[in-house]
């Protein structure tokens, strides 16, 4: 048939309408990648590195100290190793030894040290007692004050009849009952005290004294009380005298009159000579 003729398959021409689309160009990176991405990878680099260098140099460390003591235990166990037995027996020998040494400066300290303290005990102790038997013996001579349980007792005397006699008796009494020390009208009571006069006129150690008599006692206040009351006795005495005698227990008196240390003329201490 003839007509138009159709173009051929590959002679076909475009139309005017369909305009070829240029091909799309790749998309832009962000503007921050693209800025931040060139800065930030040599500071990644640097950082990378250090802790490398780090890490290198601490294993380098730890290898070389576990290394040294390989060697070091290596060396000393290949020389025991190599060693005979005879070696070996003179080893433990010089060990043992030097243990015993050892052992024995410890006792020598330690037994040192327990002597120390037993001489600073027995010092102590020795200072103690003395100091102890010093304050008691300076209670007994009355050169010092004291104070304790006890009485005081008051001897009246309105007719001025009490005697010399009346008042040693009152001091051997309580001196007996247990009487530690006493003052009479503030005289300190001794071994040596002297009571002399005459009814109504008496003195004690060379001091006048007057009725009412006062006696502060140290002891037993009940025993001291006892003591001066039973029959014929200090108060039954006194009493016959036209007298009165006042005892009071206390819980705490002080005697606190002193009197000079009696140096002795002749007696001396025995040196054993």
């Amino acid at each position: 048939m003839s007509g138009t003729p159709r173009p051929a398959a590959g002679d076909e021409q475009p139309r005017p309408d369909d305009a070829v689309a240029p091909a799309s160009a790749p998309a832009d990176p962000p503007a921050e990648e693209a800025a931040g991405t060139p800065a930030q990878a040599p500071a990644r680099r640097r950082r990378q590195g250090l802790v490398a260098a780090s890490l290198i140099a601490v294993l380098t460390a730890l290898l070389g100290f576990a290394i040294a003591v390989q060697v070091r235990s290596t060396d000393t166990g290949q020389a025991l190793e190599g060693a005979r037995e005879e070696e070996l027996v003179a080893i433990l020998d010089d060990l043992d030894l030097e243990e015993e040494r050892l052992r024995a400066q410890i006792a020598d300290q330690r037994s040192a040290l327990r002597e120390l303290s037993d001489t600073d005990s027995r010092s102590a102790a020795a200072l103690e007692d003395a100091g102890e038997r010093a304050d008691a013996l300076a209670i007994l001579n009355g050169t010092v004050a004291a104070e304790g349980p006890g009485l005081v007792m008051t001897i009246r005397d309105p007719d001025g009849q009490v005697r010399v006699a009346d008042l040693l008796d009152a001091i051997q009494e309580l001196r007996g009952a247990g009487a530690e020390t006493m003052q009479i009208d503030g005289v300190r009571i001794g071994v040596s005290t002297a009571v002399t006069g005459t009814p109504g006129d008496l003195a004690v150690d060379g001091r006048a004294v007057s009725a009412p008599y006062e006696v502060v006692v140290i002891g037993s206040p009940q025993d001291l009380q006892t003591a001066m009351s039973i029959p014929g006795g200090v108060v039954d005495r006194v009493g016959r005298q036209g007298g009165t005698v006042d005892i009071e227990q206390r819980d705490r008196v002080v005697v606190d009159a002193l009197r000079p240390l009696d140096e002795p003329q002749y007696a001396r201490p025995d040196t054993g000579d």
